[in-house]
C-alpha cells in the first residue's frame, strides 16, 4: 500500500487547523496518538494542550504525571495536559445554579424543593457527559494555546459527545423562543412588572450567554478550515469495519474526517527472526488486513504505526512514538 500523504504534511499543508482531535474503539492508541502529536508540535514550538474527554484518567498514565482535576499541567516546554474531573465539574455547577438562583430572586437561602431538584439533576447518567462537554467549551473558548488536541472516549460516547452541541443549541433555542413568547402576555401592575422584567432579563441574558458557549464550540468541530479529525485503527477485521461506521455516522455531524492512522503494525524484519509459527501467521493476517484497508481507505491512510516493544508511558517513549507519526 502506498502513502501518497503523510501526517506531517497534513498539519504543514493546513497550519490554520488547530483543533485536533483522535478518535477510534477503545483501546487503539487514540490517548497515545494525542500525546505525542501535543509532544511533536510543541518541538516544533507550538503551544500545544492535550486535553481528555474520557472519564478514566490516561493521560496521567501515559505522561506519569497525575494531571487528573488540577486544570493545565505543564508537561514539558510548550505541552501541557488537562484531564477534566467530571465530579468536580458538577459541583461547580450545583453552586452556581444556587449562586444564580439567590442572586435572581434575592433569597438568603436556597428553597427546600430546589434543593432536592438540584441534587437529583447531578445524579442523573447524562450529566458526567454534560459536565465534561461544558468544561470543554470553557477550554476551547478561553484561547490561550496555538493547538488543543482533544482525547476522545470511544466511538460511541464519542459520537454522544459531538451530537451534545446541536442537542443543547436546540433546547436553548426553543426555551428561549419560549421565554419570548410568554413575555408578550405578561402584562402586569407597574412596580410588579419592572421587577419581573428586570428577573427575567437576567434568565434570558444567561440563556443566551450558554447558547453562544454552545454555538462557539459547535462551530469549531464542524469547521473544515480549523479542525481536523484522524481515526485510529489497528489491522483486525472488527476494527475495521467498525471505523468505517463510526466515519459514515461522523459525517453525518458533519465533522472533518482528515485521515486514518494505523497502529500496531507488526514489522516486516521479525520474519528474518526465530519467531513463533503463530506471530509469523500473525504478520500475514495483518498484511492482508491491510491491503484491505488501503482498498477501503486509499490514501487517507497517513501513517502506519510499528507494534513496540512496550507500552507507550513517560516521555521517551512518546518521543518515540511522534518520531514515528511524524518522521516514519
Amino acid at each position: 500500500m502506498t502513502q501518497q500523504l503523510s501526517l506531517r504534511r497534513v498539519f504543514e499543508e493546513h497550519p490554520d487547523r488547530r483543533y485536533i482531535m483522535f478518535g477510534g474503539k477503545g483501546g487503539l492508541g487514540k490517548t497515545t496518538f494525542s500525546a505525542a502529536t501535543g509532544f511533536w508540535l510543541a518541538k516544533q514550538g507550538y503551544k500545544v494542550l492535550v486535553f481528555s474527554v474520557d472519564p478514566q484518567a490516561s493521560l496521567t498514565d501515559i505522561f506519569k504525571k497525575d494531571i487528573f482535576g488540577k486544570g493545565p499541567v505543564e508537561i514539558t516546554c510548550g505541552l501541557f495536559a488537562q484531564e477534566i474531573d467530571a465530579d468536580q465539574r458538577i459541583k461547580e455547577y450545583q453552586d452556581e445554579i444556587r449562586s444564580k438562583i439567590l442572586d435572581m430572586y434575592g433569597l438568603d437561602k436556597v428553597p427546600e424543593e430546589i434543593e432536592n431538584y438540584i441534587q437529583a439533576a447531578a445524579a442523573e447518567p447524562a450529566m458526567e457527559e454534560s459536565a465534561i462537554f461544558d468544561k470543554v467549551v470553557d477550554i476551547v473558548v478561553g484561547g490561550g494555546y496555538d493547538y488543543y488536541i482533544y482525547d476522545l472516549v470511544p466511538l460511541g460516547h464519542a459520537l454522544y459527545y459531538l451530537s451534545m452541541a446541536s442537542v443543547y443549541d436546540e433546547w436553548i433555542r426553543k426555551i428561549t423562543h419560549l421565554r419570548e413568547e410568554m413575555e408578550k402576555y405578561n402584562k402586569m401592575a407597574a412596580a410588579m412588572q419592572r421587577k419581573k422584567e428586570t428577573e427575567e432579563d437576567h434568565i434570558l441574558k444567561e440563556l443566551q450567554y450558554i447558547q453562544h458557549r454552545i454555538n462557539t464550540s459547535s462551530r469549531i468541530l464542524t469547521d473544515k478550515q480549523k479542525t481536523a479529525f484522524f481515526f485510529a485503527i489497528i489491522p483486525e477485521e472488527m476494527a475495521i469495519l467498525d471505523t468505517r461506521k463510526a466515519a459514515k455516522l461522523f459525517e453525518r455531524f458533519q465533522v472533518p474526517l482528515s485521515g486514518y492512522i494505523v497502529n500496531r503494525l507488526l514489522p516486516a524484519s521479525l520474519l528474518s527472526e526465530n519467531i513463533p509459527e503463530y506471530l509469523r501467521n500473525r504478520y500475514t493476517m495483518q498484511q492482508g488486513y491491510m491491503k484491505k484497508i488501503g482498498e477501503m481507505f486509499g490514501d487517507q491512510v497517513l501513517a502506519c504505526i510499528p507494534e513496540f516493544e512496550r507500552d507507550i508511558t513517560g516521555l521517551p517513549m512518546i518521543e518515540r512514538m511522534a518520531c514515528a507519526m511524524f518522521e516514519g
